[in-house]
């Protein structure tokens, strides 16, 4: 049998960046040098700057900024916008800059061949003199246009990195690329040179970016493969969304809990689960906003706090419409048993939607939450990063046991399935589809529940109307077929009783 290789015998020096780390399996190795290379506006300097700071906020790791291009005033006040205290840091002897941006080698006519002899003997007295155990260079093709050829390019850098690892601190090495999918560093050697390389992508799709981390390589140890969003917010940095804590080992419970209506209960024998993400979806109008209201109102009147994130209405639109059904979300509010929050899906991308919506559920801890509508999202942003984002989300409402409903828009008034429902429709547990119903020239609707999980449910066709009190579920429509198809006719009795009999007929 072959034997397995081992990954236990390197240290790990942890980010500090929860996303991060879960890629990398821990952190990054312990004394080496990383290339981090991406291309302009993609965060490479963010991300030297954030494995400096959370080294000293998370693990009291003192570090050493070697900065090419900014001066350190400009950087120490890009640092304050994110929350990074520098200044704070430098007063405490636990951080110093090596400024190379203007260094007199660099201006004076060059004789003989320019090296990095002189640098690493500042950046080795900052390392002494602070402790440092990290260092940051940034960005290092800055001055690799001082050299005629890659062969120069990759000495010196060699350089660098061989005299960072007998300083024996864990360093990242940023460096520019020209093109997102193209040759990973501007002078193609770079990547070869240093220990690890993580790439940074910040590609136009669709008329939106989305940045994205890449682990190329790690020399000796485990890591995920693959791209991962990340998100850069004030006050916080870098955030790496992963599907970290979205493993399928959630616990489950029979508890059942009210939809707000007496009459869905019934069909979903006794109610849905308490753990349970339940999507209704319909045409525009069939009243899937009056049916997040019904299940918001059902849990206030047993005392459960509810959040509901709206991207398609405003506050006062949901408030009204809520008071036409004789719902006071005004009043919910003020005791404290609902919260709501609203925003257009254009102003954030869906890594910082996720982000934003964990912070508010984490903060108000609801036990029920709508978000209304997800297809509303899904016009900002690629199919795959519209599944990631479902993905994360209903595995974190699972994780922390809310009863979720989401809404999904229709692509026709007559029904048809949605592309949003097609992304999540696996992902929930109980599916609610709401249609309209053309019969004698008049428009009605109808409700069913296509699907729940864990449990029997009716499977008819109910009629529902609408009024000043709220959603009232009658009876299953009667000689009719083709309804969830948007094509609803009409069927004799007979007919209907000949298609009954062919279902009975035993299995030949």
């Amino acid at each position: 049998m072959t034997a397995q290789p081992s990954f236990a015998m390197i240290d790990r020096v942890p980010t500090g960046t929860s996303g991060l780390d879960h890629i990398l399996r821990g952190g990054m190795p312990l004394g080496r040098t990383t290339l981090v290379s991406g291309t302009a506006g993609s965060g490479k300097t963010v991300f030297g700057l954030q494995f400096l700071v959370q080294g000293l906020r998370v693990y009291d790791e003192p570090a050493v900024f070697v900065t090419f291009e900014e001066r350190p005033d400009a950087i120490r006040q890009n640092a304050t916008s994110l929350g990074f205290d520098i200044r704070g840091f430098e007063a405490e002897g636990k951080w110093a800059f090596v400024d190379a941006a203007y260094d007199p080698a660099l201006e004076e006519e060059v004789v003989g061949p320019y090296d990095f002899v002189a640098l690493l003997a500042r950046i080795e007295h900052a390392v002494r003199v602070t402790g440092a155990q990290r260092v940051t260079v940034d960005s290092i093709g800055a001055v690799f246009t001082r050299f005629a050829d890659a062969h120069g390019v990759r000495r010196e850098l060699l350089r660098v990195a061989n005299g960072l690892r007998d300083l024996g601190v864990t360093a990242v090495i940023t460096s520019e690329r020209a093109d997102d999918y193209g040759e990973i560093a501007r002078y193609g050697v770079e990547e070869f040179v240093c220990d690890n390389v993580l790439v940074l992508r910040n590609p136009l799709d669709e008329e939106s970016r989305r940045r994205t981390v890449e682990v190329l390589k790690m020399r000796g140890v485990d890591h995920l493969s693959g791209e991962f969003p990340f998100t850069i917010l004030p006050g916080e940095g870098i955030v790496v969304i992963t599907l970290a804590g979205t493993d399928l080992t959630a616990g489950s419970t029979n508890e059942r809990i009210s939809s707000g209506l007496a009459e869905l209960d019934e069909m979903c024998s006794a109610g849905m689960f308490r753990d349970s993400v339940t999507l209704v979806s319909g045409a525009t109008g069939t009243g899937k906003t009056l049916l997040v209201t019904e299940f918001i109102d059902g849990g206030a009147s047993r005392g459960e706090r509810s959040l509901i994130i709206s991207f398609e209405e405003s506050r006062a639109q949901l408030a009204r419409n809520a008071i036409g059904w004789g719902r006071d979300f005004d009043e919910l509010e003020a005791t404290g048993m609902l919260r709501v929050e609203c925003v257009y899906p254009e102003v954030k991308s869906l890594e910082d939607h996720l982000v934003w919506i964990k912070r508010i559920v984490e903060e108000y801890n609801p036990e029920r939450m709508a978000i209304d509508s997800l297809s509303a999202l899904e016009r900002i942003a690629p199919a795959r990063s519209f599944r990631e984002f479902l993905i994360g989300l209903t595995s974190f409402i699972k994780h922390r046991q809310i009863a979720g409903m989401l809404t999904a828009t229709a692509r026709t008034l007559l029904g048809g399935e949605s592309t949003t429902e097609a992304h999540i429709s696996t992902l929930t547990d109980m599916i609610v589809l709401l249609r309209y119903v053309e019969m004698g020239g008049e428009i009605r609707r109808g409700l069913t529940v296509l699907k729940l999980r864990g449990s029997t449910h009716d499977k008819k066709i109910h009629e529902f109307t609408i009024d000043n009190s709220g959603m009232h579920i009658g009876a299953p429509f009667r000689d009719v077929t083709g309804i969830l198809a948007g094509n609803p006719r009409h069927m004799p009795a007979s007919e209907l009783d000949d298609l009954a009999n062919m279902f009975d007929q035993p299995d030949l």
